[in-house]
């Protein structure tokens, strides 16, 4: 079996000791720091994301692959900084006003940097008037917003109506998600996208910008 083989395994593991040693392993063999993230890191993370939209895996297992994830990117990176990182786009995310739920938020995020989008995670309770500022600062490719009550579910529409008055709209992409939320709560509200998990989200997010947002 090979370095990649043996990361991508350790990857859906949940393994982190054992993912790093085989990075480690493998830069001192040689292997650019890109091959290990292309052929070894992100597979995994491909059958993890897949495992957990059929219900073959669950949040914990899905979130100690995306630690694992990061502690080798962590090794990573300093050498990729010397390489043409290619980016899958940026992504602004966020739980809506009144909401403090952020576990699915949390995991959603990590799904995207995995799938290689820089992400700004404004966290919980974010206010429209906040989006709208994110949007301006960091012009995003897309805005992904979370609720997981009935009762804030609403303040995805307060925000989606914020951006069209402020002239932001057309200048990046929505999709939602969280417990309560539908495709016809998506629909109706005016967003360009829903996703009913973690996993969803990455796939949605790629085919929005095309995987070729950088290119």
């Amino acid at each position: 079996m090979s370095n990649f083989e043996s990361l991508s395994k350790a990857v859906i593991a949940g393994n982190v000791g054992q993912a790093a040693e085989i990075t480690k392993n493998a830069l001192d063999l040689g292997a650019r720091p890109m091959d290990i993230l292309n052929l070894g890191l992100l597979p995994g993370m491909a059958v993890v994301g897949d495992r957990f939209k059929k219900g073959d895996m669950f949040v914990p297992e899905v979130l100690m692959a995306a630690r694992v994830m990061q502690s080798c990117m962590e090794i990573l990176k300093p050498m990729l900084v010397d390489e043409e990182v290619p980016s899958a786009g940026t992504v602004v995310i966020g739980t809506v006003k009144g909401d403090l739920h952020d576990i699915g938020k949390n995991l959603v995020a990590m799904m995207l940097e995995s799938a290689g989008f820089r992400v700004v995670n404004l966290g919980v309770d974010v206010p429209p008037e906040k989006f709208a500022s994110a949007i301006r600062e960091h012009k995003p490719h897309i805005l992904g917003m979370s609720a997981l009550l009935t009762t804030t579910m609403l303040r995805m529409k307060d925000t989606i109506e914020l951006l069209e008055e402020e002239g932001l709209r057309d200048k990046v992409k929505v999709i939602v998600g969280g417990a309560p939320v539908t495709r016809d709560f998506s629909e109706e509200i005016r967003a360009d996208g829903y996703a009913p998990d973690a996993a969803s989200a990455a796939e949605l997010a790629k085919q929005i910008v095309g995987f070729s947002v950088s290119s």
